[in-house]
């Protein structure tokens, strides 16, 4: 027994090259195999076919998207709104067999960082002017002046960070971008005497149910709609519903816990934590440091640099290029303002990069997750066994098998417009096959992955937690419960989706 006690959950770099590692077997187990893709190129006005590594043109019209069985409008590729291959109904075939060995083990969390490097740069860059900011004293005032105001009524803080982010969420996916507030909203909760799993939920949780009740997200709703042949706008008010609801118990749920904390910090799950954190977050803090004109420009600096970054995404289709480049110049822009010396803004700059770097490995390790499975080609063989499990099946079992699938699914393919494109038009024709609308697959595949989303170790939730130097573990046993209503809320709007 005290050998077990002395046993300590690892940490999310190991928890990730675990899962490596069984992945990278899976694929010598897993048959290889893929659907023939189909894409469109707009320069020549034509489709691409791949199939077994061979590609050949196609005539871009609707009749040949008929023949191949894609129910698409021949619109949706023209206009631009599926722009990603994606897979063609009945055409899979088992391939040779690419398991990947020791080799492709080590390589894959290379690979991973090699292809992540747009978000790794946009940590470095936002740790950089965290730094920066902190640096002015900046944090400090402003934090005095919110404690102050909120004094009471702290409850509002989770309320409004949770709504807000769920409001990204659910408009354009907001997800990755949450990693820049962490280090900012940490001090603010410890200091209204909540723990850091309070932070985490509002800011994660948010997120979260925001995309997985997506209504507008381009990148989910929009594209999953596309891919199924259908109008965006078809389903909505089912994802509206499940919006307000599942936001209203997530809150509550929050809130719950909070106030626990609050009255008894023992009852934190992290209370073993609590003097390690505070000494990260707010050692440096000072409650006497007065909100100056010169601090107000700071912050007001440094919050136009996330309202500029939503905006873009949102409005302009900025990516990560664009986003990271507003950071810094944030950051250069509140150096001038706080007359930093050249040496002094260096140092700091450089500071806060090497306090995310930790975070920068773990994007890109769980990046080479997804990396082994599309080496090993396998991913295709997961969705067709998925799609021969439903065929035929009554619709009400139908549709919360496939709900369920969505969440294993995600597991291997984390990006929400990843799997749309790739299995929609493999999984749509089903929903045809039992009598139920195409609209209900699309929500059944929202649900499904954006469920998963609050405990995937191949998304960004590792990478959040460690921020904070929070485990895994123990952010699973506070989220369970959550997940287990959110799961049974799905399934009953499903279901009703299908019946009424």
């Amino acid at each position: 027994m005290f050998f077990f006690q002395k046993i300590k959950f690892p940490t999310a770099h190991t928890i990730l090259f675990i899962i490596a590692a069984v992945v990278a077997i899976s694929t010598w187990i897993i048959p290889a195999g893929q659907y023939d893709r189909l894409s469109y190129e707009s320069d020549m006005d034509t489709f691409i076919r791949i199939s077994d590594g061979k590609s050949s043109n196609l005539v871009a019209t609707q009749q040949t998207l008929d023949d191949l069985g894609i129910q698409i409008p021949i619109e949706k590729f023209k206009k631009g709104a599926i722009s990603k291959p994606i897979s063609i109904p009945d055409t899979y075939k088992k391939l040779k067999g690419e398991p990947q060995g020791f080799i492709g083990f080590i390589q894959a969390p290379l690979k991973g960082i090699m292809q992540s490097a747009d978000i790794i740069l946009l940590v470095l860059i936002i740790g950089g002017l965290i730094s920066i900011v902190n640096a002015t004293k900046a944090f400090e005032a402003g934090i005095a002046w919110l404690a102050l105001k909120l004094k009471g009524r702290e409850f509002i803080l989770i309320i409004m960070v949770t709504t807000l982010i769920a409001l990204g969420g659910t408009t354009f996916g907001l997800e990755e971008e949450t990693i820049a507030f962490y280090p900012i909203l940490i001090p603010i909760f410890l200091a209204a005497k909540y723990d850091a799993i309070v932070c985490i939920a509002s800011i994660y949780i948010g997120s979260s149910i925001g995309t997985l009740a997506s209504t507008v997200n381009p990148f989910s709703t929009i594209i999953a709609s596309d891919a199924a042949g259908i109008n965006w706008t078809e389903g909505l008010n089912s994802r509206l519903i499940m919006l307000l609801l599942g936001l209203a118990i997530c809150i509550f749920y929050i809130i719950r816990y909070a106030q626990r904390v609050k009255k008894d910090p023992e009852k934190s799950l992290i209370y073993n934590q609590k003097k390690e954190i505070e000494n990260l977050f707010t050692s440096s803090l000072s409650t006497t440091t007065k909100l100056t004109s010169k601090l107000k420009l700071v912050l007001f600096v440094f919050a136009s640099c996330f309202l500029i970054m939503v905006y873009g995404v949102s409005q302009m289709g900025w990516w990560f290029l664009e986003m990271t480049s507003v950071f810094l110049a944030g950051a250069l822009l509140i150096g001038v303002i706080a007359r930093l010396n050249e040496k002094k803004f260096v140092q700091e700059f450089m500071s806060g990069a090497k306090d995310l770097l930790s975070v920068a490995f773990i994007i890109g390790i769980a990046r080479g997750i997804t990396v082994l499975m599309e080496d090993g080609q396998v991913s295709d063989t997961l969705l067709f066994y998925a799609s021969e499990l439903t065929a035929g099946m009554h619709k009400g079992v139908f549709i919360n098998v496939t709900f369920i699938l969505y969440n294993g699914l995600s597991f291997f393919i984390p990006s929400s417009s990843g799997m749309a494109v790739l299995t929609m038009p493999i999984m749509s024709p089903l929903a045809d096959s039992v009598g139920i609308g195409r609209e209900i697959m699309v929500n059944a595949y929202q649900f499904g992955v954006g469920l998963f989303k609050f405990i995937n170790p191949t998304g960004i939730i590792l990478a959040s937690l460690a921020l904070v130097n929070v485990g895994y573990d123990k952010w699973l046993k506070f989220v369970w419960p959550l997940v287990a209503l959110l799961g049974v809320l799905a399934m009953i709007m499903l279901t009703i989706g299908v019946y009424f």
